[in-house]
């Protein structure tokens, strides 16, 4: 637990930048995109879509108020998961979101990680986000399940602070 809340108090101070692959788990069929992802610590999150090469260059930013799309002659047409919670483009932002504000509600080890558990409210369809950190308090992994169903996973590469 100390190990996720100093993580947090940071990332409350300095900004970080990281590379996140998203799969997105419609239950029939997955999704997977690569985003290069800067979140500052007012809670905002930029982005630029990576791979796959046919939507590469789309940007976007996401916060509490909302989000924007930027797109040349190319558009995201993923359907909401969660209930209409969530998109997949979102999914490092929120795993982000509950890392600095959400509800701690397990901490432990898991092999060579620690393993935080955090939901995004106290509501009965909250967003729960398994968080894996590394041994130099770096997130390397997150899962955002809704109603006990993984939804989104996030693996974070390239991740520096500062």
């Amino acid at each position: 637990m100390e190990q996720a809340l100093r993580l947090r108090g940071t990332l409350r101070e300095k900004n970080c930048t990281f590379d996140a692959v998203v799969t997105a788990d419609f239950g029939d069929v997955f999704y997977t995109f690569r985003l290069n992802c800067a979140f500052e610590s007012t809670g905002e999150m930029s982005f630029t879509v990576l791979e796959p090469e046919t939507i590469s260059g789309i940007t976007g930013k996401i916060s509490a108020q909302g989000g924007e799309l930027t797109f040349d002659n190319v558009a995201l047409a993923f359907e909401l998961l969660a209930d209409g919670q969530i998109s997949p483009v979102s999914g490092a932002w929120v795993m982000m979101q509950a890392l600095v504000g959400g509800y701690i509600t397990s901490a432990g080890v898991d092999g060579e990680y620690t393993r935080v558990t955090i939901q995004d409210t106290y509501d009965a369809d909250a967003l729960t986000v398994d968080l894996w950190l590394d041994g130099q308090n770096i997130p390397v992994q997150g899962d955002i399940l809704w109603k006990d169903r993984r939804v989104l996973s996030v693996k974070v590469e390239n991740f520096v602070m500062g």
